[in-house]
């Protein structure tokens, strides 16, 4: 294993994705090599290691560390995930949309639920039902979305500096963090790969768990948008406990069919609901109690967003 300058320098969470990712491809590695390889000393190898199995990543074993479950699943790009349950992200975006209030300062993650958020967020100023709503963001791909909000007036949109991670569009540490933790902004809208009871919210990368972090501890009230496939999940990266978050919007239950054409976007959200199958929805049920002992409110419809 060689030696890198240059993993002197990093953060924390991304020296433990790397780290992570060097044990993936060779099944282990000791304290001492991880040490010359990231310049840092044993304790500090140690100490991630320590972070990394408590994270169900990897075990530690006598001398270092082995991989809990070789070849980590590998993230889908940007453009990849869009594909993914795209009529329930479009639900969830028109619901998120609709917490937000003239006037309000948001914080906007990335993802391809966030750029859901974000093209709802246009709809609505093309409306007339938003204006003078600022939003910051560090996902590239979002402040596009946003820009013909901007155009027509009713969006500001500031973009987080950082370190652009390929094919997420996103901006990540180094750097990112640092304009978001001298803002305090009136909503946060946080995406994730995992909601689950125990772990709370979870991200796969560990660099942008730590900016959805900082986009939590900046905002007066915090919003997790995650599809129905995200519930039940955990992942290596922990952004915060449930406790932590005040709302969980995701998309209706299942259906079998579809609004008629024509109906705006609010009565096809209403539609899509009155349609799902009454009780039967086994992946909200495992975290009901959870959810329910957080305090956090379910939106999963128009009805529970106007509790919001």
């Amino acid at each position: 294993m060689a030696d890198s300058e240059n993993d002197q320098q990093l953060p924390a969470a991304l020296r433990r994705e790397r780290m992570l990712a060097l044990i993936d491809d060779h099944g282990f590695a000791r304290v001492g090599e991880l040490g010359e390889t990231f310049g840092v000393s044993d304790v500090t190898v140690r100490a991630d290691l320590d972070e990394l199995d408590r994270q169900k990543a990897i075990r530690r074993v006598h001398g270092g560390a082995v991989i809990r479950s070789r070849h980590l699943r590998a993230e889908p790009t940007f453009e990849q995930a869009i594909g993914a349950s795209a009529d329930e992200k479009a639900t969830i975006g028109l619901l998120a949309a609709m917490l937000v209030q003239t006037g309000q300062s948001v914080l906007l993650d990335v993802g391809s639920t966030a750029l859901a958020v974000a093209e709802s967020l246009v709809a609505r100023v093309a409306r007339g039902e938003l204006a003078d709503v600022v939003v910051i963001t560090n996902g590239l791909s979002i402040a596009l979305a946003l820009e013909p909000g901007v155009v027509a007036g009713g969006l500001t949109v500031i973009v987080s500096g950082g370190t652009l991670r390929p094919q997420q569009h996103s901006l990540v540490e180094p750097l990112a963090s640092s304009m978001l933790r001298g803002l305090h902004a009136d909503l946060a809208f946080i995406g994730c790969n995992g909601v689950d009871g125990a772990f709370g919210v979870t991200n796969v990368n560990l660099p942008e768990a730590q900016v959805k972090r900082v986009m939590l501890e900046s905002a007066s009230r915090s919003v997790v948008v995650a599809d129905r496939s995200k519930l039940g999940q955990v992942h290596l990266g922990t952004v915060g406990a449930l406790a932590e978050f005040d709302a969980l919007v995701t998309g209706p239950a299942p259906v079998t069919a579809t609004p008629a054409p024509g109906r705006d976007a609010v009565a096809a959200v209403a539609a899509l609901t009155a349609l799902a199958a009454p009780g039967r929805d086994a992946a909200l049920d495992a975290l009901a109690d959870a959810l329910d002992r957080a305090g956090l409110l379910v939106i999963t419809d128009p009805a529970t967003a106007a509790c919001f």
